[in-house]
């Protein structure tokens, strides 16, 4: 096969390389190894595939201080090569650089749709351009079309630390944003992407994944109602998810993980005589483990709750006996309600039963609290 013509990363140089066909693996144009990075932001998938040349030239020449402004000149250029008459950077080498996302995402403060884009970008000394092409199964910026942009927006770069290869890389991420930099040199591009309405999109994806296997079990029901508990979010559709693991045919089961998960809702949704209600019969169900009713106990503790947390305990010691963690539940219920003598007795009878190291430990400074007359935290 013969040689043919490769463009490098300095856009009007030109060298003789490997020629590229499908199905050969042979090494990249210029050496400049292909990268991928991708990060989730909450639900939504985002990748930058890219092509990373080196500060050092393919001669091994010493480029730092002539990248920027030289061989990535700053601003539109004609590339002396395609169709396209001015020409952005393809931010990297090679290949188009590709930017791709999962679901709508709103980058530098405006919106682009989910979808694979071919990332140029047009430098400045004090403001750089982002460009994100429909085309992107380009060869660089040579056939750049502006008519097929999707999104343009802007970003100052910043100084940065050394670094030899261009890298993408994510340096802030959160919930619903991440942050990502192009680097090199010892400069970097920053790029901020938002998603919107995170919740939705959780929520959207859940329908959807319920109705395949994981539909199949109550279990898959109460984490989709769990969540919207945690998220705050889309509470009557969390209450359909917490019935459908109690009562849907086939697959509910009503038992006290399913009917806690409902009370859990209702409480979120600020219906608390129907979650009081709920959870008397999740208590009562006759799965309910001794922790699982000390934990209830527990919660209402601390939520100032604290004749219902010492009705709770005590309903534990009539239906469980002298079990762990009946005496723990005890201690804290009396002293709660300020009994330090009847809390101190009940600590230690738990001591006695403590099934760990651990356990033992704090049992045993509760009851040296106790026993100073001091009451224990919740």
């Amino acid at each position: 096969m013969r040689s043919i013509f490769l463009l490098t990363l300095a856009l009007s140089a030109v060298t003789t390389a490997f020629a590229q066909f499908p199905g050969l693996t042979l090494p990249p144009s210029g050496k400049n190894q292909r990268a991928t990075v991708k990060q989730a932001i909450g639900p939504v998938d985002v990748s930058v595939e890219y092509s990373g040349p080196a500060v050092h030239g393919p001669d091994g020449k010493d480029r730092r201080g002539e990248i920027w402004g030289k061989l990535v000149p700053y601003g539109m250029v004609n590339l002396g090569f395609g169709t396209a008459k001015e020409s952005p950077w393809r931010a990297g080498a090679n290949e188009n650089t590709i930017f791709t996302v999962s679901n709508d995402v709103i980058v530098q403060g405006k919106p682009l749709p989910a979808g694979r884009y071919g990332l140029h970008m047009i430098p400045g000394q004090d403001e750089w351009t982002i460009i994100f092409s429909k085309n992107s199964s380009a060869w660089g910026s040579f056939f750049y079309d502006p008519a097929q942009d999707a999104l343009r927006v802007t970003t100052k770069p910043h100084k940065n630390d050394y670094h030899e290869w261009l890298t993408y890389e994510f340096v802030a991420r959160r919930p619903a944003e991440a942050t990502v930099e192009l680097q090199w040199e010892d400069l970097a591009i920053p790029m901020n992407i938002q998603v919107e309405n995170v919740n939705d999109i959780y929520i959207a994806r859940l329908r959807d994944e319920l109705t395949s296997n994981a539909g199949f079990s109550e279990q898959a029901f109460m984490a989709a109602a769990q969540f919207c508990v945690e998220a705050n979010t889309h509470l009557d559709q969390g209450l359909e998810w917490a019935d459908a693991a109690i009562s849907r045919p086939f697959i509910g089961k009503k038992d006290f993980d399913t009917l806690s998960t409902k009370a859990l809702v209702l409480t979120k949704m600020g219906r608390d005589a129907d979650s009081d209600k709920v959870m008397q019969e999740a208590l009562r169900s006759p799965d309910a483990t001794p922790a699982e009713i000390h934990q209830y106990g527990r919660q209402l503790l601390a939520a100032k709750k604290t004749d219902q947390a010492m009705a709770v305990f005590k309903y534990n010691a009539e239906r469980n006996g002298d079990t762990w963690p009946v005496h723990v539940g005890l201690a804290r219920g009396y002293s709660a309600l300020g009994d330090t003598r009847q809390a101190l007795e009940h600590a230690q009878k738990a001591l006695t039963q403590a099934p760990d190291d651990a356990n033992r430990h704090a049992l045993e400074a509760m009851v040296k609290t106790l026993s100073e007359g001091k009451p224990i935290s919740q």
